[in-house]
């Protein structure tokens, strides 16, 4: 069951024209429930317009810090980033689920060299792994490379600014902008040749230990196979996917689907059409499955196919081997044999 805890808005600070980060208060008692890795996210829970509305948000706060921040950033016909832009304040409270994922930086007690590569509100989780990579070990060091329109549409570019100031041997950024000339900056996106500029140019005498890519799914794709031409090891590349390509439509087999969900210990059993998506249809039953962003940009709504075969229509978060385990992500996923038995507790 996915458990919300209401916790109390102490900020909501503009960082552009068309993006905000919210802080919340995190009490005593949930101390324990939202400890956090950087690179994480939270689940937020609202109902607007009579509807319920449930979003998953990169925290970008340290997870050191006292209180724990989120960046928002309006997407145009967007429900909860227009609210959350525009009609939350400081001092109101809103549902949260305790923080998840695995787009995540642990230290390890040895100096790390680390590179991220991100675009738009895809800064949001590195913010938090910057702040944990800079704080956990005196020798590590960052390299930030971020692009956008302008500066005037960069998130988090003054915080970005005083990381730069305070660790000055530690940290280093590359702006991009795709509609601005700055000085100290590149002009264009995040390509292969920006990727070769850090490696075989900037710090062609570094060695890094792990890549961090979070954004579009165009750039991550391009910097992932450009790593790749530079014998990067696969294991090395962390990446974690904001915005998608558009919903392709998916032929699927007519029929219907026996479907046995597992969920807290509890089992529960109907019939969906194939042409549907497994959560859709787990949530049209009233089973309080597990999801956020339904759009298989998160892994909240994760389960294990413990019997029968599903497709997912697409896939950016799964690894092979969990795949091979039977690993699908329910939102994306659609049953392709007569029985399909998922279970949300063995993951």
């Amino acid at each position: 069951m996915s458990t919300y805890y209401s916790l109390k808005v102490t900020a909501v600070s503009a960082l552009t024209p068309s993006s905000v980060a919210i802080t919340l208060t995190i009490p005593e008692d949930l101390k324990d429930k939202f400890t956090f890795n950087a690179g994480q996210h939270i689940s937020l829970k609202q109902t607007i317009d009579g509807e319920e509305v449930r979003r998953a948000y990169s925290i970008s706060s340290a997870p050191t810090a006292t209180e724990m921040t989120v960046g928002i950033k309006k997407v145009e016909d967007g429900t909860f980033s227009p609210w959350a832009n525009d009609a939350l304040k400081s001092g109101d409270t809103i549902e949260v689920m305790p923080p998840y994922g695995r787009f995540i930086f642990k230290p390890t007690g040895e100096a790390q060299h680390i590179v991220a590569f991100a675009a738009g509100s895809g800064i949001t989780p590195i913010m938090s792994i910057a702040y944990s990579v800079l704080e956990s070990h005196p020798d590590n060091t960052f390299v930030l490379v971020y692009g956008n329109q302008s500066p005037e549409e960069t998130m988090y570019h003054q915080e970005i600014l005083d990381l730069n100031n305070k660790y000055t041997d530690r940290f280093y950024v590359q702006f991009l902008y795709s509609r601005s000339r700055e000085e100290d900056a590149l002009f264009g996106r995040i390509d292969g040749s920006t990727v070769n500029l850090i490696l075989k140019n900037k710090f062609k005498d570094r060695s890094f230990d792990h890549f961090y890519l979070c954004g579009p799914e165009g750039m991550i794709n391009t910097v992932k196979e450009t790593l790749s031409n530079n014998k990067i090891d696969k294991k090395r590349v962390h990446s974690e996917l904001f915005t998608t390509t558009s919903k392709k439509e998916t032929t699927v087999s007519e029929g219907q689907t026996e479907i046995e969900v597992t969920l807290d210990d509890e089992v529960f059993t109907f019939v969906m059409d194939r042409k549907k998506l497994v959560l859709d249809a787990v949530l049209k039953e009233d089973i309080d499955a597990p999801y956020s962003c339904q759009g298989g940009v998160c892994s909240t709504c994760i389960a294990r196919v413990t019997e029968g075969k599903a497709e997912m229509e697409k896939n950016q978060i799964l690894t092979d081997s969990e795949i091979e385990e039977g690993f699908i992500l329910t939102c994306q996923s659609h049953p392709l044999t007569p029985v399909l038995k998922i279970d949300y507790d063995d993951v």
